[in-house]
């Protein structure tokens, strides 16, 4: 087995979907989880891009039937998380309104995480580390953040958080792990972003989120595809098993093998 049919096996990535049959199967693993867990709905961070746009549409469709189906209410609760000002949070907005979300959030980040940065700097100054927290880490910063309010606002309501996690970040270690806050459930990890913005399309996500560069909005301008060197074209080609350059693919099974701790549970002896 190559490392190439290694990967889409672990993943679990199919070469093609079928795109209702899809949504219906990960509508039921939403509303199966909520039933078990005996939560009152799902959270869900929409930060303007298309995963988590997909996402807020399987979860409105999820709390929707089992609340047709039961009687009571269950929520979708979408969270806006802005670091300051959010130049494209009315994207964000947009998918909320798109999906008819009764409940909305928003939570800005900006002081929390600025009091974290420089709590961060005083405790290096201490062991002699003369610095500012870098961009990177400040990035991290601002998702783990993000992730403690979304954990915050879900116990404080019953609610599940999930997460917007596909195999396209999944296999490049560009992805929501223990060390970034976690989620509770992923309704996209067997998905590569191709398929995401097929399943996108059928749900109704609006056009101006649709024509997006993926982001995780770690710093002002940072894309996914600029700060890994690989084309999300590429990454999914890969994934449903076709070749790829060379050189892409080489890049990709190198990210892949420098991350595999990011995909392990935690370790213990």
């Amino acid at each position: 087995m190559s490392l190439q049919q290694e990967i889409i096996a672990k993943l679990g990535v199919k070469p093609e979907i079928d795109i209702d049959e899809e949504i219906r199967k990960r509508v039921n693993f939403l509303k199966d989880y909520i039933t078990k867990a005996g939560a009152k709905g799902l959270l869900i961070a929409i930060s303007g891009g298309i995963d988590s746009a997909v996402a807020t549409g399987l979860c409105k469709k999820a709390t929707d039937e089992l609340t047709a189906e039961t009687g009571t209410e269950y929520k979708t609760v979408g969270v806006f998380q802005p670091y300051g000002e959010q130049v494209d949070i009315e994207d964000s907005y947009a998918t909320a309104k798109a999906f008819d979300l009764k409940y909305q959030i928003e939570n800005n980040i900006q002081e929390a995480v600025d009091e974290i940065a420089i709590e961060v700097e005083y405790g290096l100054k201490h062991i002699g580390v003369h610095q500012h927290v870098s961009r990177g880490g400040k990035g991290n910063i601002k998702a783990r953040t993000r992730m403690v309010m979304q954990y915050a606002i879900a116990f404080e309501l019953g609610l599940i958080v999930v997460g917007t996690d596909h195999a396209s970040e999944a296999i490049t270690g560009f992805f929501t792990k223990y060390g970034d806050g976690a989620v509770d459930i992923t309704p996209l990890s067997t998905l590569n972003k191709r398929q995401v913005r097929s399943l996108a399309a059928k749900l109704g996500v609006p056009q101006s989120v649709l024509d997006k560069a993926p982001t995780a909005g770690l710093w002002e301008g940072q894309t996914d595809e600029n700060e890994l060197g690989i084309t999300y074209a590429d990454n999914s080609d890969y994934l449903e098993g076709k070749q790829i350059n060379p050189e892409a693919q080489e890049k990709l099974e190198k990210q892949y093998l420098k991350t595999e701790h990011k995909r392990q549970p935690i370790p213990g002896i």
